[in-house]
């Protein structure tokens, strides 16, 4: 069996007259950590876009373990197992950690043998399980999110995507607006999904990030990808003249 979980091949998005992505050949091995880098308007955002089924490619091909997903809707893509945590997070702060993993999924009990009402003890227990496996420890679980931390907010998020049986996780600027402790903390996470095999797309403007866990760099420009490199075999400084352009002009 193949080692490449996702295959992009030649994948183009327009907009009117814009071209967002010009034939684009994007992959992901199972097990990976692969940072996509670019500056704003490089296509990174569209590129997952395509990927996680908001956008339909105009050309080309997206397969996810071995089955094609061009055409997928993201609902579709999510049960097929491509989990996308977004800067926002997407989750509901009024609730607690349990409701949350069961976010729009919630198991119910019935009270006095007739009225639904939501399983809140059995969420908890099963949300520890996989917050367990994170190595993540929240004092009490019946907590609202409101009162955790950037980085406990992110470990629920991730918990959330692995309860629902994510073999790949592309995570968007994880480590955005937290603290140093708190992106340690992320980027621990991003290494236990690496070891547990299942795979990482991490967009990330932070450097420093990127060459502490990714594996593999690749780099788009308008729309393109002008560079794809293993990070042991790269630099800061060789990266960045990727982003901006300047290894095209040398």
């Amino acid at each position: 069996m193949s080692d490449i979980l996702l295959q992009c091949a030649g994948v183009c998005k327009f907009f009117g007259g814009l071209t967002a992505l010009d034939h684009v050949d994007f992959e992901v091995s199972r097990g990976e950590v692969v940072a996509l880098l670019g500056d704003n308007g490089a296509g990174k955002s569209t590129l997952i876009k395509c990927i996680s089924g908001v956008y339909k490619p105009d050309r080309g091909h997206i397969t996810f373990n071995q089955t094609e997903i061009t055409n997928h809707s993201p609902s579709e893509i999510r049960d097929r197992g491509i989990e996308t945590i977004y800067q926002d997070l997407a989750l509901a702060e009024n609730l607690d950690v349990g409701a949350n993993v069961f976010l729009g999924k919630e198991r119910t009990r019935k009270f006095m043998g007739i009225f639904s009402v939501t399983d809140d003890e059995t969420m908890r227990k099963e949300a520890t399980k996989v917050l367990d496996r994170l190595d993540i420890h929240i004092p009490s679980l019946k907590q609202k999110l409101v009162n955790l931390s950037g980085g406990q907010r992110q470990a629920v998020a991730i918990a959330r995507a692995l309860y629902w049986n994510a073999q790949l996780v592309i995570m968007d600027e994880p480590t955005a607006a937290l603290g140093v402790p708190e992106q340690r903390k992320v980027l621990t996470l991003v290494r236990t999904l690496r070891d547990q095999g299942v795979p990482v797309i991490l967009i990330s403007h932070t450097m420093q990030d990127v060459m502490e866990v990714a594996d593999r760099i690749v780099v788009m420009r308008r729309g393109r990808v002008v560079a794809n490199v293993m990070r042991a075999e790269s630099t800061v400084d060789s990266i960045v003249k990727h982003i901006v352009g300047a290894s095209e002009m040398a």
